[in-house]
């Protein structure tokens, strides 16, 4: 009985052990992944319908780190010339290589009447300034981790 009871102890310690190591490891990985970042390579528009168009972005997602890292989901906020147009989420799990670029494409259904003066820019041929704001949530060997980001710039409107 007390041999039966000593066992058990042994194995609750161990997996006890066990616990506090991956813990430990969870916690530990802000100091051994770096952040993926994101980088606006194109955006295209698509007219889908008298009233709304598609706006496909064209992202690089960079990983720095020395192992793969697996992108759960991308939920985005698109603005142009400091206006909020529209809103989407990439829920398509896309695997991106260590030490390397992956593309992704990211769709915003935006409304010709939230366009406003960014649309009197595009027809115009003006430089538009974009702003990209979001979170991706990142996942790895060591655990998963959700990253914010925000990228901004200027769009060549010639190139649209």
């Amino acid at each position: 009985m007390k041999k039966l009871n000593k066992n058990k102890w042994k194995s609750s310690r161990s997996i006890l052990l066990l616990l506090t190591l991956s813990l430990c490891l969870v916690s530990c990985l802000n100091w051994i992944m770096e952040k993926p970042s994101f980088v606006l390579r194109a955006i295209t528009l698509r007219p889908s319908s008298l009233t709304e168009v598609n706006l496909l972005l064209g992202l690089d997602v960079q990983n720095p780190n020395r192992f793969d890292l697996t992108l759960k989901s991308l939920e985005y906020v698109v603005f142009l010339n400091n206006e909020e147009i529209g809103k989407g989420r990439l829920e398509k799990e896309v695997l991106v290589p260590s030490s390397s670029t992956t593309q992704v494409q990211a769709v915003v259904v935006a409304k010709f009447k939230d366009l406003g003066g960014s649309l009197k820019m595009i027809i115009s041929g003006h430089d538009l300034p974009y702003k990209i704001e979001g979170k991706a949530s990142v996942k790895t060997a060591f655990g998963s981790r959700e990253f914010p980001f925000s990228k901004d710039g200027r769009v060549d409107v010639e190139n649209l």
